[in-house]
């Protein structure tokens, strides 16, 4: 089993002072920071986009991890990588068909690439690229805002994806990203995720580095 990472949700940070949020996660034990790209179309939010990560790319030395989380992101991947994206993750659900093809981009453009599914998206549906990914993102909850209720059966989809990787020889990394707390955290490592999203609970924590410590189960 791989080591458990954290990648805090910058969602959830201080967008009036996001410099300073990202070297505080850098100093309490983050090993990713995870950045949300809401288009408002194909979820009912808006977060931020390019320049956001270009200028993170100047405060932080930990990698860059950009769930899109928008419209024909086969358009923007290669702006993601260019801006300093070291991940780039695509929905199953945005891309339909192109998924493979849009993965392929990320590749190219010289990130590390991934795809992701929401909660009511059986894992087996993207099978066929699972050899392409670096990384394979699933909802436990449906995507657009912070704070939501862990949804458990998506845990499902997490046992099959290490299972498949198993069975495949594949290494990919298992992210899981929503409503992610020291309390089911170990549920969440015990299924086969090593990559966990959390942004309210890092955030609004009083001390961010025993959370994260938490987290992994320290």
């Amino acid at each position: 089993m791989k080591e458990t990472k954290i990648a805090p949700s910058v969602l959830s940070a201080d967008f009036s002072k996001m410099g300073e949020e990202v070297k505080s996660l850098e100093a309490c034990g983050a090993d990713l920071v995870h950045c949300d790209v809401m288009d408002g179309v194909f979820v009912n939010n808006i977060t931020f986009g390019i320049k956001m990560v270009e200028d993170l790319r100047k405060c932080t030395a930990l990698p860059l991890d950009c769930h899109l989380m928008i419209v024909h992101p086969e358009k923007y991947v290669g702006r993601f990588a260019k801006a300093g994206a070291d991940i780039v993750t695509v929905h199953y659900e945005a891309c339909g068909e192109t998924l493979k093809s849009t993965l392929e981009l990320i590749r190219a453009a010289g990130a590390k690439c991934g795809a992701v599914i929401n909660p009511d998206t059986p894992a087996e549906k993207i099978a066929d690229v699972l050899p392409l990914c670096d990384m394979v993102l699933v909802m436990s909850v449906f995507p657009g805002f912070g704070g939501q209720k862990f949804i458990g059966e998506t845990l499902e989809n997490v046992r099959f994806l290490r299972n498949f990787a198993a069975e495949h020889g594949l290494s990919y990394d298992i992210e899981i990203d929503g409503g992610i707390t020291p309390e089911n955290a170990g549920r969440v490592r015990e299924a086969g995720a090593n990559v966990l999203v959390a942004g309210s609970a890092v955030f609004r924590a009083p001390d961010r580095r025993a959370v994260i410590s938490a987290l992994k189960g320290k």
